[in-house]
């Protein structure tokens, strides 16, 4: 090996890696009997194969980093971590939906630093690193390529009017309620984070999630000139509902509008 991969370089591999494992078994779920599908170990078993896919390739890669899966907890401390959503979208991946996503990002010191959010039955992925702007590509052969930047649309900084996705579609009622009486939820055929980093969407709302959920669609939407935060304000993911947004006056609108909807904080 001639040349050193970088951070975005290795995470992009394990994601390909991971698509590669996950593929099979979501061709598989075609042919099997609903109830078998329900029982959810499937899922989890395409779950676990897929993360443990993963962290081989991060592991030879980098011994000494630390890794945070949503299947196996955490190993390591280093404050070098990789963060892994082996399937996000369970749900969409049993139900035969091509929706879901292999999520890999990094973070150091607490901030996240490269990112990749896959779509791998749809055969694109896209990757951000701070400081270096987001792209969109393809997935040919299992390796990326037509690599193309990607930036927010502009638009009004108001929540009437603008468009909007929630994901997952049926969690979080109450919570997003007070934005769909001013504008309605459309169909989201990548996530939403992704459609405002391409200038698809302007506002989009994850209803729910862990830090795995938002670690790299957070820095794909920062790096495209957009917005992220949890619905507490959170600047950095966490467990929780959080929004993205083509601006920062747009994200703050739409958490004015949920606030009424919020459990109130504890005095």
């Amino acid at each position: 090996m001639g040349h050193v991969e970088t951070d975005l370089q290795l995470a992009q591999r394990a994601a390909m890696t991971g698509a590669a494992v996950a593929l099979p078994h979501f061709e598989a779920l075609a042919d099997l009997p609903r109830e078998v599908k329900a029982d959810g170990s499937v899922v989890t078993a395409a779950d676990r194969a897929v993360e443990a896919a993963i962290r081989e390739v991060l592991t030879a890669a980098r011994p000494s980093d630390a890794i945070l899966g949503e299947e196996e907890g955490q190993t390591g401390t280093a404050v070098r971590r990789w963060i892994i959503d082996p399937i996000d979208g369970t749900a969409l991946f049993v139900a035969g939906d091509n929706r879901w996503l292999i999520l890999i990002a990094l973070e150091e010191d607490g901030v996240v630093t490269t990112a990749v959010a896959a779509h791998p039955a749809q055969g694109s992925v896209w990757w951000a690193t701070r400081g270096g702007g987001a792209f969109e590509g393809r997935i040919v052969g299992g390796r990326v390529v037509a690599e193309t930047p990607v930036h927010v649309s502009a638009g009004a900084d108001t929540v009437a009017g603008c468009r909007l996705g929630v994901v997952p579609e049926e969690w979080g009622r109450e919570l997003v309620a007070p934005l769909k009486e001013v504008t309605p939820a459309l169909p989201w055929p990548i996530h939403p984070a992704l459609m405002i980093a391409r200038g698809d969407l302007d506002l989009g709302v994850q209803t729910g999630g862990q830090i795995w959920d938002f670690a790299a669609t957070s820095l794909i939407v920062r790096e495209a000139g957009g917005s992220y935060s949890g619905v507490n304000g959170r600047l950095e993911p966490g467990p929780g509902a959080s929004v993205y947004a083509r601006s920062e006056a747009l994200r703050l609108a739409a958490l004015e509008s949920v606030s009424g909807a919020l459990p109130s904080p504890l005095p």
